[in-house]
């Protein structure tokens, strides 16, 4: 029989496992999308976890949460997440055919799961103390369910490969080089050495401090758009103010 406390964690964590899984579907952005597949992947970790499935808890949140959740947000990063999805079906029906499908598959997991008994709860204690979790683990996947996981990775291969296909673009013509950019920078006069790198301050360093230009002004030219948008930017008021006080207080002190 479970505890009390795995009822208790099990009741909690659930609902929110469900809450991403539907997430995962009903999202209209990706990003959200892939958080809720995260979250679920991450509650179901737990439940391995509490089940004395140590093994199996840890690589489903290393390696399917981390590595395979940060695969996906690189490839959705990839294809562009700010892109317009079409609503013109390139298949006719193909909407009413996957909601009849869906229908269909709900009702016999449903069918199935009514007629499923549940015995009493064993745990992994009498095959952790055996083979152990690794081995066990092992048994099951190199062993019994061998030509399921082969298929399995090759299905992936599959899902990757069409990633990449659908995130590939090509180029309608020829892109310009760096020769070809020097020359448009000189027709155009503008920008003849180049955009201005980030400033350098003596107590800070990084690429949202701008370049200041010989008058002193700083250049916005230098700092990347984003951060300008986000309000983002340091200002050289904070230590040419500072400096101006110091100039002060020397001046100050030799008039004196």
């Amino acid at each position: 029989m479970t505890g009390t406390g795995e009822q208790v964690m099990f009741w909690i964590l659930g609902p929110l496992a469900v809450v991403g899984s539907l997430g995962l579907v009903f999202a209209k952005k990706a990003v959200h999308a892939a958080l809720g597949m995260a979250m679920t992947m991450i509650i179901l970790g737990v439940f391995y976890l509490a089940q004395e499935a140590d093994f199996l808890g840890v690589i489903q949140i290393f390696v399917y949460t981390g590595a395979v959740m940060m695969l996906f947000l690189f490839v959705v990063m990839l294809v562009g997440v700010d892109s317009s999805d079409s609503l013109v079906e390139t298949l006719t029906g193909q909407r009413w055919a996957t909601a009849v499908l869906a229908i269909g598959l709900g009702g016999i997991l449903g069918a199935q799961v009514g007629k499923a008994t549940v015995g009493q709860s064993v745990g992994l204690a009498a095959v952790n103390a055996q083979t152990g979790n690794v081995s066990g683990v092992a048994q099951l996947i190199f062993g019994r369910y061998v030509w399921v996981f082969e298929a399995t990775s090759a299905l992936l291969i599959t899902a990757a490969l069409g990633a990449m296909v659908l995130a590939h673009r090509e180029r309608l013509g020829r892109g310009p080089d760096q020769k070809e950019w020097s020359k448009r920078r000189f027709q155009e006069g503008k920008h003849l050495a180049g955009l201005p790198a980030p400033g350098v301050y003596a107590r800070h360093n990084a690429v949202d401090t701008p370049a200041l230009l010989p008058d002193g002004t700083p250049s916005e030219l230098s700092v990347s758009r984003v951060l300008t948008a986000r309000d983002q930017n340091l200002s050289p008021s904070t230590y040419t103010d500072g400096e101006r006080e110091i100039e002060r207080d020397v001046r100050e002190g030799s008039e004196r």
